[in-house]
């Protein structure tokens, strides 16, 4: 089951994904721990097994170390964006309004990483653009892949911020992603989900 929450002051999308016969739960990229949330999590009885992030961008992370805390799960981010997540300055926390933050991961990612969560396979595709360590989780069984900000509905991430470049997002999502099978599911970081389908004709990269 995926529960999308919009939360933080960007209107990023915070996966709760659950196995509803164990209630084992994986977070993605949690901007914000809003009392829906919270709610959620309790009245569901939610056991949290890890906060996976896209990437370190404060919009996808900041209310990461407070999960952790409270449900005494690990954080796990790609080796690439491992500065950034420690780094105010790089993560563009204490802009718009927000606290600096600065945290660790738990555990480093590699492109090929395959995790098993919520008796799912889980793989960790490296698609650097955006930043440098950004990735894409995907769900072969369930057909699913949480894009973060790598790939959105007809669109793709800024590049403009700390270690992103065009020429490398372009590469990631035609590359890794528009290779998918059509009926793969994308959750983006922002906005609505589609399907590899959807932007293998509408997505702007199609064309190169």
């Amino acid at each position: 089951k995926i529960e999308k929450f919009v939360t933080g002051i960007i209107s990023t999308n915070c996966y709760i994904v659950t196995n509803e016969e164990t209630k084992e739960t994986v977070i993605v990229d949690p901007a914000n721990l809003s009392k829906a949330m919270i709610g959620y999590i309790e009245e569901e009885e939610l056991v949290i097994k890890a906060i996976l992030l896209t990437h370190a961008h404060f919009d996808h992370m900041l209310a990461a170390d407070d999960i952790r805390k409270a449900y005494g799960c690990k954080v796990y981010v790609h080796m690439d964006d491992e500065r950034m997540l420690n780094d105010p300055f790089l993560n563009l926390s204490g802009t718009m309004g927000t606290e600096q933050t600065g945290i660790s991961a738990d555990h480093l990612l590699r492109d090929g990483d395959v995790f098993h969560f919520l008796n799912r396979e889980w793989k960790v595709m490296a698609t650097p653009g955006h930043t440098a360590g950004s990735v894409c989780y995907y769900l072969p069984e369930e057909k699913v892949l949480f894009s973060g900000d790598t790939l959105f509905a007809e669109s793709l991430g800024r590049t403009d911020l700390p270690t992103g470049s065009m020429s490398a997002i372009v590469h990631s999502i035609a590359e890794k992603l528009l290779v998918l099978p059509d009926d793969i599911m994308v959750y983006p970081g922002h906005g609505d989900a589609t399907t590899i389908g959807y932007e293998k004709q509408y997505n702007p990269v199609a064309a190169y």
